[in-house]
């Protein structure tokens, strides 16, 4: 199946990530519109990861980050980042990274003034990579990428299924081509085993530095992870009044990847309760385990009854 990259997405995407220092270790970030209203989480966590590494005094990879969503941001307003040093040794440097949106009192009367607020906090973990002990599961086995649909693809046969109303974002194109394995129906979603996997790459992405691989991969992380946890229960994100949202996230780093290839997103849910799902992944390419994830999200089922699964 060919594809051509899109040169506009490649755009938005270095964009995104292109941050400009308004003070010292205090930079300034655009909003784009990736999924609607709200600022996009894997937008925030891979510029959180930028803000981070340029205060760097040593160029050094991202081996962890641990980080909490606390509002909806506002895509409207560019994102403020606040980066704290807090240690920087011969092999570990720490950064704590807060980001807010100066939101209007009153957005028709400027003069009012604005209040901060924070939408994000991280704390981001730098160390360059060394020789070592080293072990690894093996990868898991699923079909090749060049044999199944793209994403695109796979929305344009449910088309037809999508309200009037839903039909323009339903069919955008995303700015990561992903690939799933085993598709599911958004609109007549079945209760089933809580694991799925997507291949995944950013197709022409030229050559850049390992903090835009490792950023972008952070954005990408957080495509369908949350909605892992909704799969034992028969839901799915266009099922009315069902409520979701990252609580948060968290992403260790550790082998070198290229984001330009593909690479295997394997994703599963080992629990739901109390409307929260805490959901795992790892990233496979080439046969190395190069990072892993975990999100915890907000489930709620608002007016509906309570739903419960089971493997």
């Amino acid at each position: 199946m060919p594809n051509t990259p899109d040169d506009s997405l490649i755009r938005d995407l270095m964009t995104t990530l292109t941050l400009t220092e308004i003070t010292p270790d205090v930079f300034s970030a655009p909003s784009f519109d990736y999924v609607g209203a709200r600022v996009f989480g894997g937008q925030v966590l891979a510029q959180a990861m930028m803000a981070g590494a340029k205060t760097l005094q040593i160029d050094k990879p991202c081996h962890s980050f641990h980080g909490y969503f606390l509002r909806g941001g506002d895509i409207r307003l560019p994102v403020i980042y606040q980066v704290r040093r807090l240690r920087d040794g011969r092999s570990l440097s720490a950064r704590q990274v807060v980001a807010v949106q100066n939101v209007p009192n009153n957005p028709d009367d400027p003069t009012l003034g604005t209040t901060e607020q924070v939408i994000f906090s991280m704390i981001a973990s730098f160390s360059p990579m060394e020789g070592g002990l080293d072990y690894q599961e093996s990868m898991p086995r699923y079909p090749h990428p060049d044999t199944l649909q793209s994403e695109q693809e796979l929305k344009d046969a449910h088309v037809g299924k999508i309200p009037d109303a839903l039909k323009a974002r339903y069919l955008r194109k995303r700015h990561v081509e992903i690939r799933p394995v085993t598709p599911r129906d958004p609109i007549h979603p079945q209760p089933m085993r809580p694991r799925q996997a997507n291949w995944l790459r950013i197709n022409g992405l030229q050559d850049q530095p390992v903090a835009i691989h490792q950023a972008l991969l952070a954005f990408a992380s957080d495509f369908y992870l949350v909605g892992t946890g909704l799969m034992s229960h028969g839901l799915s994100f266009m099922t009315k009044g069902l409520q979701v949202a990252s609580i948060d996230h968290s992403m260790h780093f550790h082998r070198p990847f290229d984001v330009s290839d593909w690479l295997l997103y394997d994703m599963w849910s080992d629990t739901t309760s109390h409307a929260k799902g805490l959901n795992h992944g790892q990233f496979w390419q080439d046969g190395r385990l190069v990072a892993t994830t975990q999100q915890e999200g907000l489930m709620r089922l608002v007016g509906g009854e309570h739903v419960t699964g089971s493997s």
